[in-house]
């Protein structure tokens, strides 16, 4: 199995007191599998329905977002491949 790839990037390099902090997350894995299931109802005289697809990914990645004052990074967004966090300095 792969492992996760992850890289991130913050808005500025030095930040005030009370300022906005945006931290941009990209992550991927080469082995984590989306797949489709597609099901079709059919009765006992051959009518069938429409088929209906649902989506689900196998092996999902989590995020977690920490730093060294205990500071609270809250997701303000998240693709499945770039996320974006936000805290106050």
């Amino acid at each position: 199995m792969a492992n996760p790839i992850v890289t991130a990037a913050l808005n500025a390099s030095v930040y005030a007191p009370g300022d906005q902090m945006l931290l941009t997350v990209t992550y991927s894995d080469a082995d984590t599998k989306p797949l489709t299931v597609t099901i079709v109802v059919t009765d006992a005289q051959g009518n069938s329905s429409a088929p209906v697809k649902v989506a689900a990914v196998i092996d999902p990645l989590t995020l977690t977002v920490t730093d060294d004052s205990g500071r609270t990074w809250t997701r303000v967004s998240d693709s499945g491949s770039v996320a974006e966090y936000r805290a106050v300095a």
